[in-house]
């Protein structure tokens, strides 16, 4: 992979300190840790896939558009005792 050298000036002194130690806590050099952290705030992550309600969606009628039928289909889910 090619990579380009940066120069930083003007870096606030906590701003400084913070990195060092944050660098210094998980093991990382600076140079690593600023790259990873520049990575992470401009570069476009993965999409989020949410998958926290698939046990309720189940086996959910698809394409159905009548209300009373997901209406039927949640009533005859099986309701655990609290």
């Amino acid at each position: 992979m090619s990579s380009t050298q940066y120069t930083v000036r003007g870096v606030p002194a906590d701003l400084d300190a913070e990195l060092r130690r944050e660098a210094r806590t998980t093991g990382k050099t600076l140079n690593a840790l600023v790259v990873e952290t520049l990575e992470h705030a401009k570069l476009p992550s993965s999409p989020v896939i949410h998958d926290d309600l698939d046990w309720f969606v189940g086996d959910a009628p698809v394409g159905e558009s009548d209300s009373d039928a997901a209406q039927a289909w949640l009533d005859a889910l099986p309701v655990e005792p609290a």
